[in-house]
């Protein structure tokens, strides 16, 4: 129940592709029992944004930002699905910026304790850090400073 209280953007659109993706069963065969995202984009904000209240204890004031925060993002995310539609490379790099905006927007109103929780349960769930300064290995052909080229 923890485990999914902290929804991230690319998830969350991921889950609207795969929704819209899905077709019927076949006759006399039962689809397989999943959750279904909330159907709205008000929908997916009001759940995202009660998720994020919850488990970072944000202030009214804070919960109000979040909520245009996050209500900017699904707005984006749906802008983008309209005008890439089966182009996955540009809608994955679309959705990849209007995360990176979040990321940004939210560090700019959560506390640095909250942020911290966020992006540990944002990691927990992605399985992958969000923080920039991650010194991992860069991929190849992208150079030791992580943008590629010989700078």
């Amino acid at each position: 129940m923890k485990r999914s209280v902290l929804l991230s953007l690319p998830l969350l659109a991921a889950a609207t592709l795969a929704s819209a993706q899905t077709t019927a069963p076949p006759p006399g065969k039962k689809p397989a029992a999943k959750p279904a995202p909330p159907a709205s984009a008000e929908e997916r904000v009001a759940a995202l944004t009660a998720s994020m209240v919850q488990a970072l204890g944000l202030t009214p004031a804070q919960a109000e930002k979040v909520r245009d925060i996050n209500a900017k993002s699904v707005r984006g995310v749906e802008t983008a699905h309209q005008r890439y539609g089966n182009n996955i490379t540009k809608l994955r790099g679309a959705i990849d910026d209007i995360g990176l905006a979040r990321l940004e927007q939210l560090k700019d109103v959560l506390t640095p304790a909250q942020f911290s929780r966020y992006q540990q349960k944002r990691e927990e769930k992605l399985g992958v850090p969000t923080v920039r300064g991650y010194q991992g290995t860069p991929p190849p052909g992208m150079g030791s400073n992580g943008r590629g080229g010989d700078e």
